[in-house]
């Protein structure tokens, strides 16, 4: 995604990560009961076994310490050979980066605790940050977790990227992705996704692809485009959490959204019964602006936010903006319904597209999601 221009901003989420999981994570959720934390009767793999125990033959249980089958997230996918494996990861911070490639479908993580807080998967590169032969990752390869896979399901785990932009002064490729889900039937319950820019990439394998993620109870946050790509996405009871910048001196500070739905897929991202948060000044957000990529010059992004509460972060009189002039977002499919809060005023009405009642009808999970109906709550 398109840098948004800033100047070098003061330590962020390193610090934060720094100071440890359980405590410095709790942005948006309650504590968690204490047994259900590493030290508590249930051991560190909670209500889900061990590897004396286990859950069912085709588990994997992970621990930094050591008490699992192994000590990072990488090496029990690698390890989970084939569809259908299960990892409970226990509580820790695991900084590294994951991929779960296309050979491993139907694949579950747990975080034992059940608490997205005590397990985060987490590492700091960006787009413009060099890889070992000197070249950038790009903003696809600075993902910490890259899910390939169909029939993918995550639940209390923190998804992170704590790359921050005094990282690299200078340098505009300051996309710096948590997460890249690509597979179909992608679902994730009571998670995190923590970044700044481009938090989570919603995508797909390839442009003639449909991938259907559904996104439910969880936390997002960031500032410039942090939920953006090609899915067709249903975020349910999720909260969206706008991140403050003293690196920018004035308004708008970035967007929530940047769909780049393609042209033939009738449905990208809807989000219902959701809330939106922000620790910015009133009005320094925009809800979205199209991302319209080179490789795909024919996108008609499109997003639909319903039956949510839109705090005062959002820009009520214009809510919306272009990410280029080409492309301009009257053009695409934008649209709200039946939104509160002071977010979601309606000062200019041609500024903010509103679905009748009789539209608003079929915009539902069932009909985005199809003939899948995810297991997940």
């Amino acid at each position: 995604m398109p840098s948004h221009p800033s100047r070098p901003a003061p330590p962020g989420r390193r610090a934060v990560l720094a100071a440890g999981a359980a405590a410095a994570l709790g942005f948006a959720l309650p504590p968690a009961p204490a047994a259900a934390h590493a030290d508590g009767p249930a051991g560190p793999f909670g209500r889900f076994g061990s590897p004396v125990h286990r859950l069912t033959p085709r588990t994997r249980y992970v621990h930094p310490g050591g008490l699992g089958d192994h000590r990072t997230v990488q090496a029990a996918v690698d390890a989970a050979d084939g569809p259908g494996w299960t990892l409970v990861l226990a509580p820790g911070t695991y900084r590294e980066t994951v991929l779960v490639n296309a050979a491993r479908s139907g694949m579950t993580w747990l975080g034992a605790s059940e608490d997205p807080r005590d397990v985060v998967v987490v590492y700091a590169n960006a787009a413009g940050t060099p890889r070992p032969d000197g070249t950038p990752y790009g903003t696809s390869g600075s993902a910490t977790t890259t899910v390939q896979a169909d029939g993918f399901t995550a639940r209390w785990v923190t998804f992170a990227n704590d790359f921050l932009r005094t990282d690299l002064p200078g340098n505009p490729g300051t996309q710096a992705v948590a997460l890249k889900a690509q597979g179909d039937r992608s679902a994730f319950a009571h998670c995190r996704f923590l970044g700044h820019q481009d938090t989570l990439y919603a995508d797909s394998t390839a442009l003639g692809t449909v991938a259907r993620q559904y996104f439910a109870h969880c936390h997002v946050e960031g500032d410039v485009d942090f939920v953006f790509g090609r899915a067709r996405a249903v975020f349910e009871h999720c909260r969206f959490r706008t991140l403050t910048r003293t690196d920018l001196p004035s308004a708008p500070y970035g967007f929530v959204f940047a769909p780049s739905t393609a042209r033939g897929n009738p449905y990208g991202f809807l989000v219902v019964r959701s809330r939106f948060v922000s620790e910015a000044p009133d009005g320094y957000y925009k809800l979205a602006r199209p991302w319209v990529p080179g490789s795909d010059p024919t996108a008609w992004p499109s997003l639909l936010v319903r039956d949510s509460v839109l705090g005062p972060g959002i820009d009520a009189v214009a809510p919306y903006a272009n990410m280029r002039e080409a492309h301009p977002w009257q053009a695409q499919r934008f649209a709200e319904h039946r939104n509160t809060g002071p977010g979601a005023e309606i000062p200019v009405p041609e500024n903010r597209p509103q679905l009748s009642a009789t539209e608003a009808a079929s915009a539902t999970r069932a009909t985005y999601l199809g003939d899948w109906a995810p297991a997940v709550a």
